[in-house]
């Protein structure tokens, strides 16, 4: 049995939109049948797929059932997390996201998975994305004050989220933990985060995220690793449609 995880695959088989990276890369271009075919090279049904978020453009859950259709055509066990573009996934109503799709999909937000004896821990996360204030080289100069003090009340809330799923796991007996985040685990300015700092204070042995897609923004966080934690990049383009092996 292995672990696998990939973020952003911005699936619109039920709706008509598309972000403009999509439109304009092609590494888009049939990114969906090049994935299926990656995973049915390389995961078996025993194997666990981790989906780091964006699942889907569809507004609602009418809009998604041909995006959802697919992802449990892929192989393995399919735990999804929950990313900003979501819009059919509500945080109040995970419960019964999770009771719709009953034993062909777990949707992950509160409390953990498992993978053998490794807790698997997820959250949206948050970091500032501007605006920033550039000079003529591009270098940033400054940044909206009050999006940034927004931001933090984000990082604040997702932050508490993921120390009541660390200390359910805990409770329960774990000790390893694998976390899973849609957003970077830091920003642009930041070289240390609440989310770095909660790696740290549980051990965690491995941080993978999404969100960073399109070529600009692939170095936008951490990459390797940083404090004796391993992070990764696993957004789908980055990843050039090829599941990452965690363990």
């Amino acid at each position: 049995m292995s672990l696998f995880a990939i973020g952003d695959l911005h699936l619109h088989y039920g709706s008509l939109c598309k972000a403009k990276t999509q439109l304009s890369d092609p590494l888009w271009i049939g990114h969906e049948e090049t994935l299926m075919d990656n995973c049915r090279r390389l995961i078996g049904q025993d194997d666990v797929l981790v989906l780091l978020g964006d699942h889907s453009w569809g507004k609602n859950l009418s809009e998604c059932e041909k995006d959802f259709e697919y992802i449990m055509s892929l192989p393995g066990r399919k735990i999804l997390t929950r990313g900003n573009h979501d819009m059919f996934w509500d945080s109040s109503k995970t419960a019964s996201l999770n009771e719709v799709y009953q034993g062909r999909l777990t949707f992950l937000q509160d409390g953990y998975e498992t993978y053998g004896d490794i807790a698997l821990i997820a959250s949206k996360g948050y970091c500032f994305e501007g605006p920033f204030y550039t000079d003529r080289k591009g270098r940033i100069i400054g940044y909206d004050q009050n999006e940034k003090r927004h931001a933090e009340k984000l990082v604040k809330r997702e932050e508490q989220r993921l120390i009541r799923n660390f200390e359910k796991a805990k409770a329960d007996g774990y000790e390893r933990f694998v976390l899973f985040l849609h957003y970077p685990p830091t920003d642009v300015l930041e070289k240390d985060s609440a989310f770095t700092r909660l790696a740290s204070r549980y051990n965690v042995s491995q941080v993978l995220y999404a969100h960073c897609h399109g070529k600009k923004r692939f170095h936008d966080s951490i990459e390797g690793k940083y404090r004796g934690r391993q992070y990764s990049l696993v957004s789908g383009d980055y990843l050039n449609w090829v599941p990452k092996k965690i363990l």
